[in-house]
């Protein structure tokens, strides 16, 4: 991996590290942070019994959640704040009881204060239980504070 590479990975964990600190929602789910990089995050969660449906199955609700944080994570990891301007998922298969869920995140585009990433929700043998794609738009701030938060160009021009 090049420096800027190396560089790049390091402000992403940096930002992730940042942001994770102060997520309780994420981690009120019992969500981990399994891998983060330049627009780009993997989260996993266990389906709890009190995440669970009247139908026997993990309630879209959480399903959605852990989407939206992977997709938060990964359009974040630039150390340019940025939040859900649109989001929408699209649910294939149940979740159940006691599986562990995992989001992975990837940043399709990112233009301006836009960006389109998206999420692949999968049970523990890789089937696809969701596809959630969200819009992002980036907004004053920086994640890091100090000499991090000059690590990379500040995205925040019209756009």
């Amino acid at each position: 991996m090049t420096a800027e590479g190396e560089s790049l990975e390091a402000v992403a964990r940096a930002c992730a590290a940042a942001m994770w600190e102060e997520d309780r929602a994420s981690q009120g789910l019992g969500i981990s942070l399994d891998h983060v990089g330049p627009g780009a995050a993997v989260l996993s969660m266990r389906v709890r019994d009190d995440m669970v449906n009247g139908h026997g199955s993990c309630h879209g609700g959480f399903i959605f959640a852990l989407a939206d944080s992977a997709f938060a994570f990964a359009c974040n990891a630039h150390n340019q704040r940025a939040v859900a301007q649109h989001c929408a998922v699209t649910f294939l298969r149940p979740g159940r009881r006691g599986e562990v869920l995992t989001a992975r995140a990837v940043e399709r585009v990112r233009e301006g204060r836009s960006g389109i990433t998206d999420v692949t929700v999968t049970d523990a043998e890789g089937r696809v239980v969701a596809e959630f794609r969200g819009h992002s738009r980036t907004v004053p701030g920086t994640v890091l504070a100090g000499e991090g938060a000059a690590a990379l160009p500040d995205r925040s021009e019209p756009g």
